[in-house]
């Protein structure tokens, strides 16, 4: 059975969240969007690329940092609304510079930075 990317459930903006995980740890690296062109050219290339709300064009994780995301697995949600994409992440995934975009912990009402910045 072949996948055909036009029977996910896309938002109004025509965007599904995509959720990129690391492969062989399992952390939970970002969150991002993609169009039904962006999920076609991840499935083709294996360079996972999402959609920019902001600059309103494709964007290649890595592409000008060189933190690139390979794609390992994609997976999608039972209700086709999600997208879990397995990666294989070099360097940053977060733009901050940190490897994870979730690096922010609330502990008893408190926010907690939990990590720094990777060195590159």
């Amino acid at each position: 059975m072949s996948f055909d990317p036009t029977t996910l459930k896309f938002n109004e903006a025509g965007l599904i969240p995509a959720i990129a995980q690391d492969a062989t740890s399992g952390e939970v690296l970002m969150m991002a969007w993609m169009n039904v062109e962006a999920v076609a050219k991840t499935l083709e290339t294996g360079r996972v690329t999402y959609w920019s709300r902001s600059r309103q064009s494709f964007w290649i994780k890595g592409e000008t940092s060189g933190h690139t995301q390979e794609l390992v697995a994609f997976k999608v949600d039972c209700d086709r609304d999600c997208l879990l994409v397995e990666v294989n992440q070099t360097g940053a995934a977060c733009h901050t510079g940190r490897r994870t975009c979730f690096y922010t912990s609330v502990e008893d009402g408190k926010e907690i930075v939990t990590m720094e910045p990777m060195d590159d």
